[in-house]
């Protein structure tokens, strides 16, 4: 899936985030955090996890219904 990130690279990697969280049904305030970490982790390679395209793609895929702004 396609999340908005800037290479497959990136995508396979937030990827990893939702199966993880889905399995664990993380709150949207954790997997806010998670995304955070990943693109603080490597700005250049994955800066744009923190995104709003990103972040919404994230959010509609683990159909949270909790407030998108923490």
């Amino acid at each position: 899936m396609n999340y908005g990130m800037f290479t497959p690279e990136g995508n396979v990697a937030v990827s990893g985030i939702v199966m993880y969280h889905r399995a664990v049904k993380s709150p949207w305030a954790v997997v806010y955090q998670n995304l955070r970490d990943l693109a603080d982790s490597d700005y250049d390679r994955f800066g744009e996890a923190m995104d709003t395209e990103v972040r919404e793609a994230v959010y509609t895929a683990l159909n949270l219904t909790e407030d998108f702004y923490v």
